[in-house]
């Protein structure tokens, strides 16, 4: 029996290590850190040998396969080991990919990749379709294919997951947009990082369809190098398409094969410029997938956008709250101060993943009134906006009390902070909660 090593025992590690004992692998388990009690609890139930609190090597060098989380980074001394070794180490989606034959929609980009998947999910979930929701998001897709039957698979895809794929294959494969994100784990070299998000086209033939935006000129840039056999349907809101997706005199055009979708952008639940691309992009998969329009035009129109992304909270005192957690790389925080229409507070910091502040500085000029950090290490954020930071605090609740202070009626307070989150919190979610509940007791 093929021994199958799992690092790292979070959704991804978990749902993987069940996979591989449903298809009866010998299987075992390990975790530097330490395991919530849902996934002890999921591996005892199944009968999952693991450890946690530290990795005991000679349990994990004698592996025929390694299956590691997307968080370990790929220098770590273990996979160094695993790899000088000959090891074959791979990602929870690889391996879930062995297994399952149902129709993989997959997305990815720097930005806007949790929002349109949860949008192409829900459009699908809405024509009655019998659709899994996986990858950086939701459930582990391993634990789908091992306890679940999907006909269909949408699946956001970051980078990290995207290093460890070699055979897997997407049917629609999207690609969002690449802007400098993660260069810590890419020797601070951005051709590797592109080179990462490409991996979501290998392996794809003439019956698959690559969904991307013509506007964004990395994405436009890497396309002329490589030769690609799928579909090509660009989406854009600079130009006409033949097939894919425009925007002209206020509306969205969709074009595939012989079918036409229109919209007024209006109608768009989701505001904003970066909304338009999400929007176009899940409208162009539901063409794809033969759903009629008025099932498009209806979740288009109706969709409620994903936690922590320009998430309105409350408006207190007169001035609106809205959390943007998620914003965790400076093209986030553009995107949000892009659709900003009223005077903003703007809460930036945390862990800087070796952020240019360049491409906000015009934004943050024009339309912020004062920065508030909110992070351990916020010398690089006060050297690039000088006076424009007016306080450093260092919870949620200190940062909200003080922005309130200092916030007029009319304003907008933005937690858009372009930088990781694990200097205060645990990850994004726990600095988004705890931002909205300090809001909550204003």
């Amino acid at each position: 029996m093929k021994r199958i090593v799992v690092l790292g025992g979070g959704e991804s590690g978990a749902g993987a290590a069940v996979l591989a004992k449903v298809k009866e692998f010998d299987v075992f388990l390990s975790d530097s850190g330490v395991l919530k009690d849902k996934y002890k609890e999921m591996l005892a139930g199944w009968n999952i040998p693991f450890e946690d609190g530290g990795h005991t090597e000679e349990k994990i060098l004698n592996a025929d396969l390694v299956i590691k989380s997307p968080g370990i980074p790929d220098n770590a001394p273990l996979i160094v080991k695993l790899r000088e070794k000959g090891t074959p180490v791979i990602s929870e989606i690889e391996f879930a990919g062995y297994f399952d034959t149902a129709k993989k929609i997959c997305i990815t980009g720097s930005n806007g990749k949790t929002t349109t998947t949860s949008l192409i999910y829900y459009l699908l979930q809405n024509a009655g379709l019998n659709v899994g929701l996986g990858g950086n998001i939701g459930k582990s897709y391993a634990l789908q294919v091992a306890t679940e039957q999907h006909d269909i698979y949408v699946l956001e895809l970051s980078s990290f997951q995207l290093d460890g794929m070699y055979d897997f294959k997407a049917d629609i494969a999207i690609l969002m947009n690449i802007t400098p994100d993660h260069l810590d784990r890419y020797d601070h070299c951005f051709q590797n990082y592109i080179n990462a998000k490409f991996r979501i086209t290998q392996n794809m033939n003439e019956d698959d369809c690559f969904i991307f935006c013509s506007d964004d000129e990395v994405t436009i840039g890497e396309l002329n190098k490589i030769v690609l056999r799928a579909k090509m349907l660009p989406f854009t809101q600079e130009r006409k398409v033949e097939q894919g997706a425009y925007v002209e005199d206020g509306k969205m055009y969709v074009r595939y094969g012989g079918e036409e979708y229109e919209m007024y952008l209006r109608e768009l639940a989701l505001e904003g410029r970066h909304n338009i691309y999400n929007s176009m992009a899940a409208a162009i998969t539901g063409k794809i997938m033969n759903i009629t329009n008025e099932t498009i035009r209806k979740a288009l129109s109706s969709f409620e956008g994903v936690e922590h992304r320009l998430e309105k909270v409350l408006t207190v005192g007169g001035v609106l709250y809205i959390n943007d957690s998620k914003a965790t790389n400076v093209n986030s925080t553009w995107y949000a101060l892009e659709s900003m229409k009223t005077p903003t507070v703007l809460i930036l910091g945390g862990t800087d993943k070796g952020n240019d502040y360049e491409p906000i500085a015009q934004l943050v000029k024009d339309k912020v009134k004062a920065i508030v950090c909110l992070g351990v290490d916020n010398r690089k954020i006060r050297g690039f906006f000088g006076d424009k930071v007016v306080a450093e605090t260092h919870s949620a609740t200190e940062c909200v009390e003080f922005c309130a202070s200092i916030a007029q009626p009319g304003d907008t307070v933005l937690l858009s902070p372009c930088c990781a989150s694990f200097d205060l919190f645990k990850n994004y979610e726990d600095r988004g909660r705890q931002f909205k509940e300090a809001v909550r007791h204003l």
